[in-house]
């Protein structure tokens, strides 16, 4: 009896020793402790809010929002022209003249997205065919010309500049020349206003 009471002792030291070798650590909820969260499933009311509060730009592919161009030079030299060509006729002390054809558009027009933002540019030359009558001495002739626009790019409208050419211009003494010549760059405002209209159009891209 004596010897099994020992292996008894022995066996309930042992369990004894093994349970205080585990530590338990238990959160105590205080009273001011806040809530734990509740786990809740998504109603299409947040996910339709999730898709309102994002700004991407550019494709759909692109969602990390890198380095994205995107060639707009068929529309940008469509409506270039359209513009130009609406501005029609003016008239001059002397005379009257029309924007009769746009001869030459050339350039590229571009929408660039990178880092989710937006931004546009394009450079461009044009030539514009003018027509027009002009009160020469007592009798009225009909002349045509060219109106040049060197390339020129976004922002830079307030510089864009105009040379004349006046053909048949021979038969013409210096001062009748010059007059006509004057009178044609005056299509430079209302020319500038139809580029700075494609310019806000190209921005809204």
């Amino acid at each position: 009896m004596e010897g099994g009471g020992v292996v008894s002792s022995e066996k309930q030291s042992a369990e004894a020793t093994a349970a205080s070798s585990y530590t338990y650590w238990v959160r105590e909820a205080k009273q001011d402790a806040a809530p734990l969260p509740v786990p809740r499933k998504l109603t299409s009311e947040d996910l339709s809010v999730g898709s309102k509060s994002s700004n991407h730009l550019g494709s759909a592919w692109n969602k990390a929002g890198t380095w994205e161009e995107k060639n707009l030079n068929k529309w940008a030299t469509e409506r270039i022209k359209e513009l130009l060509l609406s501005v029609g006729s003016l008239e001059f002390t002397s005379g009257k003249a029309e924007i009769a054809e746009v001869s030459r558009c050339t350039g590229d027009a571009f929408l660039v997205t990178v880092r989710n933002k937006k931004r546009v540019g394009y450079t461009y030359e044009i030539t514009l065919k003018v027509k027009g009558e002009w009160l020469i001495g007592e009798e009225k002739k009909t002349f045509k010309g060219n109106l040049d626009i060197a390339e020129f790019s976004f922002g830079e409208l307030d510089d864009l500049q105009v040379e004349v050419k006046v053909n048949d211009e021979k038969d013409l003494v210096h001062q009748d020349k010059q007059r006509i010549r004057e009178d044609m760059k005056m299509f430079l405002k209302p020319l500038r206003e139809k580029l700075l209209e494609f310019e806000a159009e190209l921005k809204e891209r």
